[in-house]
């Protein structure tokens, strides 16, 4: 069986990836290559806020408690 190329599908189908936005599919992508909050914001175009409010988003949906866990 091959893996699915979709990032947010990484649980597979119906996982909790699979109801992750595009946005914090893009969020948690940056902040695993190790970026922070204002870098993101910045490559995004976004306040530093929102970013934050999307990585605890995705913590909550992943239900992982740090950065690190998130990166994995």
């Amino acid at each position: 069986m091959q893996a699915s190329a979709d990032p947010r599908m990484a649980n597979g189908p119906g996982g909790p990836a699979a109801s992750l936005t595009d946005r914090e599919t893009e969020t948690r992508r940056d902040v695993a290559k190790g970026l922070t909050a204002k870098q993101v914001a910045a490559k995004l175009s976004l306040s530093h806020r929102t970013v934050e409010n999307h990585v605890q988003a995705t913590f909550g949906k992943l239900q992982v408690a740090n950065r690190v866990e998130l990166a994995r």
